[in-house]
């Protein structure tokens, strides 16, 4: 195996053109922070993108910035900061998820496609990836989008390499719409619900005027794991729901959400950051050890459901509620699990859906 790393896109395009010739596959990685997501990829060499770094362009006031695959997460973050402005689909890293000390980086975002628990509001990256220039299977440098909001040019590639793990074409430069960062916020914590009624809570709240960012239900094993005491020492299972936004706004949208779902706790913006933050990255809410996990996206209302039906076949399985029961987080015992990780018990359960 050999791993190649260019420094620029005509290099990139020369060596995925060879491969093609000698019908040779290549992995793509830039931080390889991601490799343990899904089947291990099985390829003849690696094409290592990660000297394709930095920022081209910011142009904070048009809310777009432009960056190459490899520049690291953490320094797209840090500028964005540094004017006030974020990413708003809340990328998380899954660093301690896949027990690496890897760099993730803003290509493997996209090429996967990840978002955090701002998705179920504000939307997948694809929502805001507006251009790019890239790489194809033939080793030919074309492009797509644009580097403005207001963009018509053509069909909507970008749409389609979001997700598509680096398998349709190599990314080589990346333009994306980003946001204002959020005043404050402010998550409220409902204690004690079962799952079904926190997942109907959580849709409710979603279906309110009252703009909530985040929803997540943590039962009672997953709450004692959160690194937050007002959700580990509470009673058992917590509900959370998120808003953000000018302080004014965030006070009075959490007094009508309390009218509706009665008076909870409050985390305020220095305690409510780092909860989002855990939930994202998961790994913290669930079992330590030799453990298998699963990230399931039934039906919202089927998700209680669904958790019931894999703990009754499977009496390891533990799971928490992320995109108001959108996303599920399930962990399997290893030994229990068997030779196929429990996949043909998820995915029986997951039918239903």
């Amino acid at each position: 195996m050999t791993e190649f790393r260019p420094s620029d896109e005509k290099q990139i395009a020369e060596i995925v053109a060879d491969a093609a010739a000698r019908r040779q596959s290549l992995e793509i990685v830039a931080g390889g922070s991601k490799r343990g997501f899904g089947r291990p990829v099985k390829a003849e060499h690696v094409l290592d993108v990660s000297r394709i770094a930095g920022v081209v362009n910011y142009e904070a006031a048009e809310l777009v910035l432009t960056a190459r695959p490899g520049t690291p997460l953490a320094a797209i973050q840090a500028e964005l900061a540094a004017k006030g402005q974020m990413l708003a689909f809340e990328p998380p890293g899954w660093r301690r998820l896949f027990e690496t000390n890897a760099e993730p980086t803003l290509g493997g975002v996209l090429a996967c496609n990840i978002g955090g628990p701002r998705r179920v509001r504000a939307g997948a990256p694809r929502d805001f990836f507006l251009g790019f220039s890239a790489v194809n299977g033939r080793g030919e440098i074309w492009k797509g989008g644009g580097k403005v909001v207001k963009n018509v040019t053509g069909f909507d590639v970008s749409k389609l390499l979001a997700g598509s793990f680096g398998t349709l074409s190599v990314l080589t430069e990346i333009t994306l719409k980003v946001m204002p960062r959020p005043e404050t916020e402010c998550t409220i914590l409902l204690h004690a619900l079962a799952d079904e009624v926190a997942v109907a809570t959580m849709a409710k709240a979603l279906n309110t005027p009252f703009e909530v960012s985040g929803v997540a239900h943590l039962p009672p094993t997953a709450a004692r794991r959160s690194a937050a005491p007002a959700i580990a020492q509470g009673l058992g299972a917590v509900t959370a729901l998120r808003i953000e936004g000018p302080g004014p706004s965030v006070a009075f949208r959490a007094e009508a959400l309390e009218s509706l779902f009665g008076r909870g706790e409050r985390l305020d913006p220095a305690a409510s950051a780092p909860f989002w933050e855990e939930v994202g990255e998961a790994r913290s809410l669930l079992p330590q050890g030799a453990c298998v996990v699963w990230r399931l996206c039934p039906t919202p209302s089927e998700a209680s459901s669904v958790a019931s039906a894999l703990h009754a076949r499977l009496p390891s399985a533990e799971a928490f509620f992320d995109w108001g029961g959108g996303l599920v987080w399930l962990s399997l015992d290893s030994e229990e699990a068997g030779a196929d990780a429990g996949a043909a018990v998820v995915r029986g359960a997951m039918k239903s859906c």
